[in-house]
């Protein structure tokens, strides 16, 4: 009898930090200017913020690298809750995270590349309370989203090599502007002043501003998803988080950097996308379509990363015995766990339908992953007391400051999010996504319960 077929280890060292940057660099460095322009407007506390956004990815994912090399299989933030907390809250990640996490992040930013394409293509633009049925934008998410699942149940190789094209695209467009704005030399000290108009003030603009910048730079993480599928896993994801992050904070730095030396903090105020003024102050006409393409490409390669590496949890979660089985299936030929690929598109594309727009997508997303991003994190103190004689290939750097770091910082984060909904609508945009997580322990039990019954009348027993 042949063996069951299994996912290969075919990641190295450059395909994971493909995986990882192509996740990271998607519309958001275009699209949250504007929005942080808005809240707050002193140049430099906004730099202060990146580099604070970018060291809060940075101390995850070294914290995740030792979780990750202590147990290196496909699953990522679902296997350390499960090895730190035990299995009812891994399968309540699990399930918030098969429900409503990874369809609303994949179908969020492939809205965005649907919403440039139609305005590229010249098809009608979708008005508000268009139905889904009659919205161009809905239908092209969902072929995006056919397509590039299509790609990743064809291989990891492929995938991967697809993420590394990709990747490298939107570091060259990045470094683009970068130099050509210091190059054509249109930008003026004054601009890096304090603006003028009023703004919130910084307790009140902290949520908006580290909420979008934690937007930007989502996707750190993922590149555990694929842990069992990575080469030399315990030496090669410590450098993927490393190396990979530390790029990432360094482009978005110098990017943000070159926008508020191009373009005033009162003008690029509130702005949708900064991409257009910044695009036709360095090269003139054609700015539009320009930014259109470029967008669609960055957004392009944070779909497919999202889609490759999202599927891997259900997975993980079905071989442990705390999904339906038929999850945990993997392509005979092409060894990538097929069945929850497509599984994961058909919730994506339910996403799609019902909510429609990138801003719902997303806040649904980015408030209930960073609860668990925090948990996960807290795992490594358990494991630390609970397992000290453990093989550890790689040990977090700077233990246990940078990990308690990253986890009251995300702690916070939620808290202050939770308040400010509050405030401002009576908890509409958290407190549903709080109930669906909730949920998840009472059918946990309800799970194992029917689990038990039919082990107790099977044949075997």
């Amino acid at each position: 009898m042949p063996p069951a077929p299994h996912l290969e280890r075919s990641i190295g060292l450059w395909g994971g930090i493909a995986i990882m940057t192509g996740i990271m660099i998607g519309g958001g460095i275009f699209q949250t200017p504007g929005e942080i322009a808005a809240n707050l407007g002193d140049p430099w506390l906004i730099l202060l913020l990146w580099v604070a956004g970018g060291l809060l990815a940075l101390f995850g994912g070294l914290t995740y690298a030792e979780l990750a090399g202590m147990h290196p299989e496909s699953g990522g933030v679902y296997v350390f809750l499960r090895e730190g907390y035990g299995r009812c809250v891994a399968f309540v990640f699990g399930w918030t995270y098969l429900l409503i996490t990874k369809p609303l992040g994949a179908a969020g930013i492939a809205i965005i590349f649907a919403n440039h394409f139609v305005e590229v293509a010249g098809l009608p633009r979708p008005v508000e309370d268009t139905p889904p049925y009659a919205n161009s934008a809905v239908w092209t998410t969902m072929v995006l989203l056919t397509v590039l699942t299509a790609i990743n149940v064809r291989g990891v190789r492929l995938g991967t090599a697809i993420a590394m094209a990709l990747t490298s695209f939107k570091f060259l467009v990045l470094a683009a502007i970068v130099v050509l704005g210091l190059a054509l030399g249109g930008g003026v000290s004054e601009n890096l002043a304090r603006g003028t108009i009023e703004r919130p003030g910084l307790l009140a603009a902290l949520v908006p501003v580290m909420a979008a910048i934690l937007w930007t730079y989502d996707g750190w993480n993922d590149v555990a998803s694929v842990a069992g599928e990575v080469r030399n896993p315990g030496r090669t994801l410590a450098r993927v988080f490393f190396v990979g992050t530390g790029a990432i904070i360094a482009v978005y730095l110098a990017v943000n950097a070159v926008y508020m030396w191009l373009i005033p903090l009162d003008e690029m105020a509130g702005k949708e996308t900064v991409a257009p003024m910044v695009v036709e102050r360095l090269v003139g006409g054609g700015a539009g379509v320009i930014v259109a393409v470029v967008i669609m490409v960055s957004t392009l390669g944070s779909t497919h990363g999202s889609i490759l590496t999202g599927a891997r949890v259900s997975y993980a979660q079905a071989k442990d015995g705390l999904l339906f089985a038929f999850l945990a299936r993997v392509h005979p030929r092409h060894h990538t766990p097929a069945v929850s690929l497509w599984v994961q598109l058909l919730l994506s594309c339910l996403a799609v339908w019902f909510l429609g727009s990138f801003e719902r997508l997303a806040g649904g997303f980015v408030f209930s992953m960073w609860i668990f991003y925090g948990l996960a994190g807290a795992a490594i103190f358990v494991l630390r007391v609970r397992r000290p004689r453990a093989e550890r290939p790689y040990r977090c750097w700077g233990y246990p400051v940078v990990p308690a770091l990253f986890v009251l910082s995300a702690a916070g984060m939620t808290a202050l999010t939770i308040w400010q909904d509050v405030e401002d609508s009576g908890g509409r945009d958290t407190l549903p996504w709080l109930g669906v997580l909730a949920a998840g322990a009472p059918v946990y039990f309800v799970w194992e319960a029917v689990k038990g019954r039919r082990r107790k009348g099977s044949p075997e027993s």
